[in-house]
């Protein structure tokens, strides 16, 4: 085989099927449509150079998802063929159920919680996140990223955040 041909794609019926499918409906992530009709492509014989002109992405995309469908041969699953890879970076901090419980305790009156202040500080939101058990450690930038992240009018999370 020569350096520019190509490697041979082999779709399966069902697997065609599949991939047809994600490209036909409206509520596919267009990445994984894209990448569907990479893979379609190859399976009909397009070239590489002509496939990327026609999806409109580089070559070496097209190349590197051609690769990828032959690599994931052990995984039955059309969707997880074509999925994203595992990010690196280590693992998130706080649980999404965690943040929640933050979020939602500044909803609170801080009198509630015994606190004599008139509204809540990144700082007391943290302490008090502590105090409850919903983490074993926080910091105050913590609190805020997870305030600012929220789109809120509250006037107390907007200067919080």
């Amino acid at each position: 085989m020569s350096l520019l041909s190509a490697d041979p794609v082999t779709v399966l019926s069902e697997q065609r099927e599949a991939l047809e499918h994600l490209v036909r409906t409206h509520s596919t992530p267009q990445q994984l449509a894209l990448r569907a009709r990479i893979i379609l492509g190859a399976a009909d014989g397009v070239g590489v150079r002509a496939s990327a002109r026609e999806l409109g992405v580089w070559p070496k995309t097209v190349r590197y998802w051609r690769k990828r469908w032959r690599e994931a041969a052990d995984r039955p699953s059309v969707t997880e063929r074509l999925a994203d890879a595992p990010r690196s970076g280590a693992p998130a901090t706080y649980t999404p159920e965690q943040i929640c419980a933050v979020i939602a305790m500044t909803c609170e009156k801080p009198s509630e919680s015994g606190r004599p202040i008139s509204q809540w500080s990144q700082r007391e939101i943290a302490d008090e996140a502590i105090r409850r058990g919903l983490v074993p450690s926080i910091s105050q930038r913590s609190v805020g990223r997870f305030l600012k992240k929220r789109p809120t009018s509250n006037r107390i999370a907007s200067a919080t955040g």
